[in-house]
């Protein structure tokens, strides 16, 4: 396979139509080699338009997902970011080249010491990945600029929310089946959050994410 074009028409064909238009996420994209991040038995499908299961209840989210969620999360050159659900490590190495630092947490050892592996072959050098339950975020690196969630949660967990430094940003999938939304959360003071949905999608349950209480009448 001809991986550099294969490379262009993903950006070209799949991620530039999901308006997103932000050159740096762009070159990012082209830049880190996205079959090298997934799992050797999908190594053809690195560019396919959907989630990759990576076992564990775990997956790797579409192209063009990964790289809306990056860019709605306005990185900044001097951010320190925490990506909950770092699976293979490829959102990592993505926003590692639009930050100063970047943690990531994966509850599963094996996807882990995957990341870990993937980031040292790609030379990403400003990356760490950390064993944690990521609902819990990670303390004790916190307060983070920015946090990208992976997978879905019926509601952004206080733990979070309470890790993003004042003016940082928090984007992930929030809601219920059949309808969730990709939502940008900002905590504008210390006891002060504003949220804004920025696009309709849906994705797996983060692992361990508390269940949203149900209406009793």
């Amino acid at each position: 396979m001809d991986w550099e074009h294969a490379r262009y028409l993903l950006v070209e064909q799949q991620i530039r139509p999901w308006e997103v238009l932000d050159q740096q996420v762009l070159q990012r994209v082209l830049a880190v080699k996205r079959e090298d991040f997934v799992p050797q038995d999908k190594r053809n499908l690195a560019f396919v338009d959907t989630e990759l299961p990576l076992g564990h209840g775990a997956s790797m989210l579409s192209p063009k997902v990964e790289a809306r969620l990056l860019q709605d999360v306005e990185l900044k050159s001097g951010d320190k970011v925490l990506v909950v659900g770092a699976g293979t490590g490829y959102l990592v190495a993505l926003a590692a080249g639009l930050c100063a630092q970047v943690y990531g947490v994966e509850i599963e050892p094996e996807l882990k010491r995957a990341a870990e592996e993937n980031l040292a072959r790609a030379g990403i050098r400003n990356a760490r990945i950390e064993l944690g339950d990521g609902v819990q975020g990670l303390a004790a690196q916190a307060p983070f600029d920015a946090i990208i969630v992976t997978g879905s949660v019926a509601e952004v967990p206080q733990a979070l929310k309470d890790q993003l430094a004042v003016g940082g940003r928090l984007i992930a999938v929030v809601g219920e089946l059949p309808i969730m939304s990709a939502t940008l959360l900002q905590r504008v003071e210390q006891n002060a959050w504003r949220s804004e949905k920025r696009f309709e999608y849906n994705l797996p349950r983060l692992k361990n994410t508390p269940v949203a209480e149900a209406f009793s009448f």
